[in-house]
C-alpha cells in the first residue's frame, strides 16, 4: 500500500449564489446539487487520479494503478452507501471504510459569482471514527500517509503515529483550522496550512509570498516541514533542504471548492513516487488551479495526464 489516507467522507450539498448572504439575510439560490466529498475521501481521490497510468474511460469507473487506502466512517444510509461505492469505482482500497449506525457526513456549500465558496459541514460518521478503531496492519507499506482534522484529533494523533510506525512520510492538512497540540505536532512530518490556517498557528497572516515563507519558517519550529498554500499565488515552502515559492498556473476558475484537497493528494502522490518537495508542490499547484476549472469537489479533481501536460512531464 502506497498511500493511507485517513479522515472524513461527506455528501456535498451545493447551492450557486449571486453573493454569500449577510447574518440574518435570506437569499434565494440555484437547485442544489449532490457530489461526493468529505476532505480525507477528496484527498484520497486526488492521490488516486495522480497516480493512475490509463486515461479514465468515458462510461465504466477508471482502474488507477493500486495504492491509496482510505480510513473512515459512513452511515448506514443511501448517502453512506452512494460514497463508498464513489471510492471503489476509484479504485480506492476501502475494506477499512465502514458503515456504521449513523448519519453519514454532509457539507454544505454555497458558491458564488466569483467561485468563492462558503461550507458548513455536519460531521455525522466521521466523528464515530475513534482511535481504537485504527489498527497497525492498515498502514503496513505505506510511503504516505495522510491525515486532515474533520475527524476527532485524538484519532487524527493514533493516526499519525501509526503512520511514523510503518516508517510513512506524514502529511498533515491542518483544516479546518484549529488549535494543535504539541503531541500531534511532534509526529507530523509535513504541515499543510492555507492563509487562514496558518495565521491561526502562527498569529501571524501571510499576505504575500514574502510573508508566508517567514511564516512558514516560524511553524518549522514544531513541524520540519512546513507549505503554505496562496490560492493563485501558488504555495511557499521551508523544509531542512532548503525554501521557495511555487507560483500557480493562471486559469479561469469557476469554483474553488476542492482546490485545496487536489493540491494535497497531488503532493501525495508525487512524494509516493519519490519526487523532491520542490516538484511535489509544483505538482500540486497545477493540480489544485486545475480543480477551479471545474465544478464540485471529487468531480473537478484531475488525472494525471492533465497535470503532466501543464508541468511538460
Amino acid at each position: 500500500m502506497s498511500i493511507v489516507v485517513v479522515g472524513s467522507i461527506n455528501m456535498d450539498l451545493v447551492v450557486r449564489v449571486k453573493r454569500h448572504p449577510v447574518p440574518g439575510e435570506t437569499l434565494l439560490g440555484s437547485d442544489y446539487e449532490t457530489h461526493y466529498g468529505g476532505k480525507g475521501a477528496n484527498q484520497a481521490v486526488a492521490a488516486a487520479r495522480l497516480l493512475a497510468r490509463p486515461t479514465p474511460p468515458k462510461s465504466a469507473g477508471p482502474s488507477p494503478a493500486p495504492g491509496v487506502r482510505m480510513i473512515g466512517r459512513v452511515g448506514q444510509d443511501e448517502f453512506g452507501q452512494q460514497l463508498r461505492n464513489a471510492l471503489k469505482r476509484e479504485g480506492i482500497n476501502v475494506s477499512a471504510t465502514l458503515p456504521i449506525v449513523a448519519p453519514t457526513g454532509v457539507a454544505f456549500i454555497a458558491i458564488d459569482e466569483e467561485g468563492q465558496n462558503t461550507i458548513i459541514v455536519s460531521p455525522g460518521a466521521n466523528h464515530r471514527l475513534r482511535p481504537e478503531h485504527l489498527s497497525p496492519a492498515e498502514f503496513e507499506g505505506a510511503r504516505v500517509v495522510v491525515l486532515q482534522l474533520e475527524i476527532p484529533l485524538e484519532t487524527v494523533r493514533r493516526a499519525a503515529e501509526l503512520g511514523r510506525q510503518a516508517g510513512a512520510q506524514v502529511i498533515l492538512n491542518a483544516a479546518p483550522a484549529q488549535k494543535l497540540p504539541d503531541k500531534l505536532l511532534s509526529h507530523i512530518d509535513i504541515l499543510v496550512v492555507n492563509e487562514i490556517e496558518a495565521l491561526g498557528l502562527s498569529g501571524v497572516k501571510p499576505d504575500s509570498p514574502e510573508m508566508a515563507l517567514e511564516v512558514a519558517q516560524l511553524l518549522t519550529e514544531k513541524v520540519p516541514t512546513v507549505i503554505i498554500t496562496l490560492g493563485e499565488q501558488g504555495a511557499v515552502w521551508v523544509s531542512p533542504q532548503g525554501r521557495g515559492h511555487q507560483p500557480a498556473p493562471a486559469v479561469q476558475a469557476i469554483d474553488t471548492t476542492g482546490a485545496g484537497d487536489a493540491f494535497i493528494g497531488a503532493l501525495a502522490a508525487a512524494l509516493c513516487e519519490g519526487r523532491p518537495l520542490a516538484q511535489a508542490v509544483a505538482h500540486g499547484c497545477v493540480a489544485g488551479a486545475l480543480a477551479t476549472t471545474k465544478t464540485g469537489a471529487q468531480s473537478s479533481l484531475p488525472w494525471r495526464e492533465e497535470v503532466c501536460a501543464r508541468l511538460e512531464l
